[in-house]
């Protein structure tokens, strides 16, 4: 495995995908706005994903009756959008559970503010049709695909650790999805450690999971903030609002996934039927959560394993990055994810 230091968050190999993934990538701001009713005083600057926030708001009726603008800046990935929030371009943005952490390593000016649990049976490692492989110890001296920083990297190097394997054992090829997608349909991987939704959009080519990040990755999300924009109260007023917004349009989708699913896949391009394959795999999955202990222990770990690996410059105290003002009466991080059934 080749080993990096990474004093910026910036040298993160950059993603393509623009869904609520965790690589790096760079950013390109839409310019596109939600109008506050009139006479509004606080405009919050939020970054999204494509096929991400504003899209499910706007999906379950949460972009109305505002008494403030909200200003979107689309990007493809969370480093991107983190390096947003430290250079105050943003106030509030999602991302998965590993951009904070490099983030973090940085030094960035960020603030964790609020949480969602999810399923992580869309974080998989994947093998083509007619692959021999059959468990993760076969991976040995193996070719894998895998975004640099994201958390399809933590949950590979957990699999390689259960299967009893070390990075070292494997040939990790750090690769943006579209490259990483384009290696492993022409066999030039062996394996492809990803997320939804194109494990769901693989898996309808006949690839299949070989292994998955069930029991083994903490399915955190998180919503970061810039400490600047919580110290100013009005705007810490709005984030307030925002954030409930976001809690109602979650349980929203868990009671519309296939109303959810035809949004995300016009939004994304996405043929409906993977949209709706990944919403009931993990990306309607979701449930609101308080940032708590339980999280910031879960995430340390990913800190420093990241350390281990020298992937990260130092130490990373989690903690130090997280603000639990808007916790409230969240259920606490361990809460289970939604479930749509067996076989979903």
């Amino acid at each position: 495995m080749r080993r990096h230091s990474l004093p910026l968050l910036a040298t993160l190999i950059p993603l393509s995908l623009a869904l609520s993934a965790c690589g790096g990538s760079s950013a390109a701001d839409s310019g596109t706005a939600a109008t506050a009713g009139s006479g509004a005083k606080v405009t919050l600057s939020i970054g999204d994903q494509k096929g991400g926030n504003e899209s499910l708001l706007k999906a379950a009726g949460e972009l109305e009756n505002l008494d403030y603008t909200i200003k979107w800046s689309t990007f493809t990935s969370g480093p991107p959008l983190l390096e947003a929030v430290n250079a105050k371009a943003v106030d509030i943005g999602g991302v998965g559970n590993t951009p904070p952490v490099f983030a973090a390593a940085a030094k960035s000016k960020i603030t964790v503010v609020a949480a969602t649990h999810g399923s992580s049976a869309g974080e998989a490692i994947l093998v083509p049709k007619g692959s021999t492989l059959q468990s993760g110890a076969d991976l040995r001296g193996k070719k894998i695909a895998v975004a640099q920083g994201s958390s399809a990297h933590f949950q590979l190097i957990a699999s390689l650790e259960q299967a009893g394997l070390k990075p070292t054992d494997v040939t990790i090829n750090f690769l943006q999805p579209a490259d990483a997608l384009a290696a492993f349909n022409s066999g030039s991987v062996d394996a492809w450690a990803v997320w939804d939704p194109y494990t769901s959009q693989v898996l309808r080519t006949g690839a299949r999971v070989l292994t998955s990040g069930e029991g083994l990755v903490n399915g955190l999300g998180f919503q970061v903030a810039a400490p600047a924009a919580l110290e100013d109260a009005a705007k810490s007023k709005v984030i307030d609002d925002y954030l409930k917004r976001l809690q109602r349009a979650q349980e929203w989708v868990f009671k519309h996934p296939e109303e959810w699913a035809k949004v995300w896949a016009k939004e994304t391009g996405l043929p409906y039927e993977v949209a709706l394959d990944a919403v009931k795999r993990s990306n309607g999955t979701r449930v609101p959560v308080a940032v708590d202990d339980a999280a910031v222990v879960s995430e340390q770990k990913i800190a420093d394993t990241f350390t281990e690996l020298k992937l990260i410059p130092g130490k990373v105290v989690f903690k130090d990055f997280v603000d639990t003002r808007f916790n409230g009466n969240l259920p606490p991080s361990t809460t289970a994810p939604r479930s749509y059934g067996k076989g979903s």
